[in-house]
């Protein structure tokens, strides 16, 4: 199926796609159109990230959780990874500390020049990287103690071993 979004992809139009590859749609083909696209007029697809969209940002949420809720995806991984990149890509009250870092590296990416598919397929990697070290954390939790930010996300404490 086609998955259509924005073009000059950044942190939510590259983790969704590996969102959906991984999770909803192996097959999906991806296609970048310039801003100014008549979203409401596509049919041959489905849009996300993009204004006005079901599987855009909505609220405090962005177009990974829109993902997530409407494909039932629920696993405390995925939904962990879920914090990081809402934190990256918008300005959330309670912003997850790893977000800071995703955003940089997408930026990063975004400066290399290169195309939205050459960013997709490296970054992937970084994506199955992330998601690995979400379900470590989540598996080995250990329950903050007084910092304020661990007791929001007590997942970002560092762990040993």
């Amino acid at each position: 199926m086609k998955w259509i979004t924005r073009e000059k992809i950044k942190v939510d139009r590259v983790a969704c796609p590996w969102l959906i590859r991984n999770f909803v749609d192996p097959e999906a083909e991806f296609v970048f159109l310039p801003r100014e696209t008549e979203w409401g007029k596509i049919d041959d697809g489905t849009v996300f990230d993009v204004p006005n969209c079901e599987l855009g940002h909505h609220g405090e949420d962005v177009s990974f959780n829109s993902i997530l809720k409407k494909y039932n995806l629920t696993e405390p991984a995925l939904l962990l990874l879920a914090e990081i990149v809402r934190a990256a890509d918008s300005h959330p009250t309670n912003p997850h500390p790893a977000g800071e870092g995703l955003r940089w590296i997408a930026g990063g990416f975004g400066a290399l020049g290169l195309t939205d598919h050459e960013i997709l397929e490296r970054e992937f990697v970084l994506y199955d990287a992330l998601y690995a070290e979400c379900k470590r954390r989540i598996n080995h939790r250990r329950w903050p103690h007084t910092n304020p930010i661990s007791a929001r996300h007590p997942e970002s404490r560092m762990i040993s071993g």
